[in-house]
């Protein structure tokens, strides 16, 4: 190849090296904070089961702003621990909050991953009947930032090795998980379940917004793949179902296409719950290989 074919090469190279860099920046500057500001943990109790500890937590990601539920579940010992982040969909009663993921955690602990298990917006009652459409690009900011707080919180708990950070996202936690990798790129692997290719697909169900199109002018920023692309250093794992009212087949090509390698899709005999045993496994196995965990 020639001298200035190859200088021409390298020079797109890092051009393009730059302009990722400033698209991850100006994102975390989308969903920025102070990570200085308190989190204000508070420990309302614990329950210790088989040598895995389950603290039960608030903790407030934002001043001035409601306090989240969380479990923490950590294993005994010193560690070095794996860090994962569990985000609960938006489904049935009694699994749309942070118990959705607390079996799964548990049984995770002994080989050696720390669990955070958030509350997320969409857990209030009757949540999506209420909400207020033109609120929604605030309250997107909002939840993105507890949920990178939700991280920090993670991350700097004794033990746990800040280079094997995982998430795990159902249906709305998938969504706004992708938000969160776009701008904080501090996990080393996602595992999306069930989740739509934009917040879009979900949003004009109940109260209607004033105008649709500004709707979407305003809340174009939050779209899901050009997220996804900024999410690099991470692999990713697309859970799907093969009988899914929510998320067609078609749907689940949209969100593998915009994640960076290395990523896979799979499909299982489920519906939109995915709460079946195959996906639960497949899922625990890919975080053991990824995160280092004990088999």
């Amino acid at each position: 190849m020639p001298r200035l074919a190859k200088v021409a090469l390298v020079l797109v190279a890092v051009l393009a090296g730059s302009i990722a860099r400033a698209e991850l920046n100006g994102q975390a500057a989308l969903f920025g904070y102070d990570p200085a500001a308190d989190l204000r943990v508070e420990e309302a109790g614990v329950v210790k089961q088989a040598g895995v500890s389950i603290r039960d937590l608030r903790f407030t990601p934002l001043p001035g702003r409601d306090p989240v539920k969380a479990y923490l579940v950590v294993p005994d010992g010193g560690g070095p621990f794996a860090g994962v982040l569990w985000v609960h969909w938006l489904g049935a009663p009694e699994t749309t909050n942070r118990t959705q993921y607390l079996k799964e955690a548990m049984a995770l602990a002994p080989k050696g991953a720390v669990s955070l298990l958030v509350d997320a917006m969409w857990s209030a009652p009757e949540w999506y009947s209420k909400r207020n459409p033109e609120e929604d690009y605030d309250n997107s900011i909002r939840q993105v930032v507890a949920l990178r707080r939700a991280m920090d919180l993670l991350a700097s708990r004794p033990g746990v090795d800040k280079a094997r950070l995982g998430f795990v996202g159902h249906d709305y936690g998938g969504m706004y998980g992708m938000l969160m990798a776009g701008a904080d790129g501090r996990a080393r692997t996602y595992v999306y379940v069930a989740a739509a290719p934009s917040l879009n697909n979900w949003a004009f169900f109940a109260r209607q917004p004033a105008s649709k199109a500004e709707y979407l002018r305003k809340n174009a920023v939050l779209e899901l793949t050009d997220s996804l692309r900024r999410a690099t250093g991470g692999s990713t794992l697309f859970q799907f179902a093969n009988s899914d009212a929510y998320v067609s087949r078609a749907d689940t090509g949209v969100p593998l296409a915009a994640a960076p390698a290395p990523k896979e899709r799979r499909f299982y005999d489920a519906d939109h719950s995915m709460a079946t045993a195959p996906v639960a496994a497949d899922r625990d196995a890919w975080l053991v290989k990824e995160l280092g965990l004990r088999p």
